[in-house]
């Protein structure tokens, strides 16, 4: 029975991707196509629920890149995976193209249907007004980059130095770490609420906005942006309501565009989970020492795993303890880990990328929870509660 089993879940996983051998929380994908070379994709759960979604879209056009890391729940980060890529297409048709304006279109339009979502939901799960994600989305174009962010997620460009050191990597940060543990951040935050002395407190040993929340910016959190949902009664009864005059958190995100040059290699976008152990330029040497033909596997899967190997280091533990820890005891050794590769050799005119671009087409999306191949769900297991 178990043989039959494993032949049947085969041809999923080729489609999907794999759980990483020797880890049942770490699932993987091969290297894949993608317009502008190749990319590897890799997450390992540490919540109960996992808290991270993750999707590539390929076409010979384009290549669209979104990692959003939920928070109170995997309900928006859920929503995000499933409604900000098509979104994007809508008003990148309507605009004759991929814009600032498009993205900010985007970005806004996702988190007005998730406000909506939340208002239908709040009799049946109040506690969906305190839940949110991160999202950070990149977008290659004729060979321009976009890098749009909300929250703490990062993207990191690897390029090649130049000079003398061109057998050396540099790492670039493309993103904006929109997080209060960054004085500039904090500041920001401050100046912003001048009335509100306790905007911005340091607990439970980090820098947070209200005392609950690190991030600045984010779809969903409605309660900490919407003055209406903390006088709600219902949500009064689910905890403990934060008094707003104003919101203390927003959904605008940080927009980069930069147009692709010849020694830029590879891009790395990542859920803070990846950066609270290794450092970009850490990361970014790792993807570089590593050859993509060691690496067919995936060097997405690679990063993951030097840096759960940095959390047994902190621990005083061994790595093969690390793998052995459950879900949900797991977060309090280290958070969910999204990684997403992405290797630009379109403008180097090599053999590698006439063949991606002839094979880049369609969307690679992690599994909604490691324990399940289901890459689709979200907010429909909600909407069913409601109805």
């Amino acid at each position: 029975m178990m043989m039959m089993l494993r032949s049947l879940s085969r041809p999923l996983e080729r489609c999907l991707g794999v759980r990483a051998g020797g880890d049942a929380l770490m699932w993987h994908a091969d290297l894949k196509p993608h317009a502008s070379g190749d990319f590897s994709i890799a997450v390992v759960q540490a919540n109960n629920c996992l808290e991270d979604q993750s999707q590539v879209f390929a076409s010979p056009f384009a290549t669209y890149v979104g990692v959003y890391d939920g928070h109170g729940g995997p309900e928006a980060s859920r929503f995000v995976n499933k409604h900000l890529f098509p979104f994007l297409h809508k008003f990148a048709t309507e605009q004759g193209g991929l814009s600032a304006d498009v993205i900010k279109k985007a970005f806004n339009a996702t988190e007005e249907e998730f406000l909506r979502l939340v208002k239908r939901s709040l009799p049946v799960r109040p506690q969906i007004a305190s839940v949110g994600s991160c999202c950070l989305v990149g977008a290659i174009s004729n060979d321009v980059l976009y890098v749009a962010n909300l929250g703490d997620s990062r993207a990191v460009l690897g390029r090649k130095a130049s000079g003398d050191k061109e057998n050396t990597v540099v790492a670039e940060r493309l993103s904006t770490d929109h997080n209060v543990g960054v004085e500039e951040v904090r500041k920001e935050v401050e100046e912003l609420h001048p009335d509100d002395s306790h905007i911005v407190v340091y607990t439970r040993g980090v820098w947070r906005i209200k005392g609950i929340i690190q991030v600045s910016r984010s779809i969903g959190d409605v309660y900490l942006k919407k003055p209406e949902f903390y006088r709600d009664p219902i949500f009064q009864q689910f905890g403990n309501p934060v008094p707003l005059k104003r919101p203390v958190i927003t959904a605008e995100p940080s927009i980069l565009i930069r147009k692709l040059k010849p020694q830029d290699q590879f891009l790395i976008f990542a859920s803070d989970g990846l950066w609270e152990q290794l450092s970009d330029e850490a990361a970014v040497n790792i993807v570089f020492k590593n050859p993509r033909a060691v690496s067919i596997r995936g060097i997405a899967k690679r990063l993951v795993r030097a840096a759960l190997q940095e959390v047994a280091k902190k621990r005083e533990m061994r790595y093969s303890d690390i793998k052995k820890i459950e879900k949900g005891i797991r977060r309090h050794f280290h958070d969910d880990i999204t990684v997403i590769v992405i290797y630009l050799d379109k403008h180097r005119g090599s053999s590698r990328n006439k063949r991606s671009k002839q094979n880049a087409m369609g969307c690679t999306m992690a599994p909604v929870d490691i324990y399940s191949f289901n890459a689709d769900g979200g907010d429909e297991d909600l909407l069913q509660t409601i109805t």
